[in-house]
């Protein structure tokens, strides 16, 4: 059998998922068009069922188990998007499911999880823990080990994504889908690409990673799938060491390119989509707006981005929006000494009010390390309008005579 699935074997994916998933829409984003210069359409899968597209190869992967399978019940191991679609799935099924998780998991993909229904056990500072507990419990009870990505039935699950992208976007001519272990983008290259086919025409697909986790170039250039040294990124859902074995033979041959964009990339992303298009996408899912506002994806013609999920923590997306704005020069904390005597404060705010700069938080300490006793420090939050004129505040401030320093969030 190829590894690569035939485009019968997606649509067959899609009939039986017919009524267990939702037909998620896509928007066609006037802002995004105008910047690149090409209509972009947004497939909007963070508003499926639990949050994320993981609900439709945990859907077709569970749908595909025997009697006897489904009767042992199906374990896995996630921090957030693969339990819940494993969850709700099982319970669609009636399948007993337990899911490893680990104990920092944000709280409400944790009760989201046990809502669905699964048995959930907390253990280990990362994923790794409940990974290795998912397999152990596996040899133990004989339940079924549902892998996230590396296994035919979830990528032709997945892939039914592309089908759905066809019939929304007819003249569809570039997608954009980010990679974690690749078992979204392997199933909408191989479908879209044979459903272009099916058509006499051709499809571009791009692949978009965060550079702080990013197997996939790396990879590629080697010829087969290697382990990377990954760094912590605010995109956790495609934070992936190592590519899926399967996912990454369909990628080589169907993809014809990866890309990687950084955190303030995604963050000044994320940004832009709830206020251009309001959409509330975790960071994961914001990956290929970021590639296309930042260049690094050029569209040739109509282009489709799969906005792959919406399941983020209200804390994460308080931090994220904040950090975006400061990638965006809109947001700037100020540190700036000064003398301790009356007035300096006004002369501040002055300056300040004649740069244009709104002062959203101020603190005023006479304590703090490096300071003279003569000195008090003034820090404040100012919001900016954009990255000329936080230029701007600054230098307005320097040629008063204070020193400010811009403190990094």
């Amino acid at each position: 059998m190829s590894s690569i699935p035939t485009l019968a074997e997606f649509e067959d994916a899609a009939a039986a998922l017919r009524g267990q998933i939702a037909t998620t829409p896509v928007l066609e984003s006037q802002h995004l068009s105008d910047v690149v210069g090409a209509p972009v359409h947004l497939k909007l899968e963070n508003l499926q069922r639990t949050g994320s597209f993981k609900i439709r190869g945990a859907t077709y992967r569970l749908s595909r188990l025997t009697a006897e399978e489904r009767a042992r019940g199906v374990v896995a191991a996630s921090a957030g998007n693969h339990a819940q679609g494993v969850a709700l799935a099982a319970q669609q099924l009636g399948i007993p499911a337990t899911i490893f998780m680990p104990l920092g998991v944000p709280v409400p993909k944790l009760l989201a999880t046990r809502g669905y229904g699964a048995d959930v056990v907390l253990d280990g500072a990362t994923v790794e823990t409940p990974l290795r507990l998912a397999a152990e419990f596996a040899d133990r009870t004989g339940a079924v080990l549902i892998h996230p990505f590396d296994h035919r039935d979830v990528i032709l699950g997945q892939g039914t994504l592309g089908i759905e992208i066809f019939d929304q976007v007819p003249d569809v001519e570039t997608l954009v889908v980010g990679i974690g272990g690749g078992g979204l983008i392997a199933g909408i290259a191989a479908a879209a690409k044979a459903r272009a086919a099916a058509e006499g025409r051709r499809i571009r697909i791009v692949g978009v990673q965060a550079e702080n986790a990013s197997p996939y170039p790396a990879s590629l250039r080697a010829g087969h799938p290697i382990e990377v040294e990954t760094m912590p990124t605010i995109a956790d859902g495609i934070a992936v060491a190592r590519p899926g074995d399967l996912p990454f033979a369909i990628i080589k041959e169907l993809v014809d390119d990866v890309v990687t964009v950084t955190e303030d990339d995604i963050a000044r992303a994320l940004l832009v989509l709830l206020e251009r298009t309001k959409q509330v996408v975790e960071p994961a899912g914001a990956v290929g707006v970021a590639a296309l506002l930042e260049g690094v994806v050029q569209p040739t013609g109509p282009t489709a981005l799969v906005l792959s999920g919406g399941n983020i923590d209200p804390l994460l997306l308080q931090r994220v929006v904040a950090h975006g704005l400061a990638a965006s020069g809109r947001y700037m904390s100020l540190r700036i000494p000064l003398p301790d005597r009356p007035g300096q404060l006004a002369r501040v705010s002055e300056l300040l009010a004649i740069a244009g700069a709104n002062v959203i938080e101020v603190l005023h300490t006479r304590h703090g390390q490096g300071m003279q006793i003569s000195e008090v420090i003034l820090q404040l939050s100012v919001e900016t309008r954009g990255a000329e004129h936080r230029g701007l505040v600054i230098r307005t401030l320097e040629e008063a005579g204070f020193r400010p320093t811009v403190v990094e969030d």
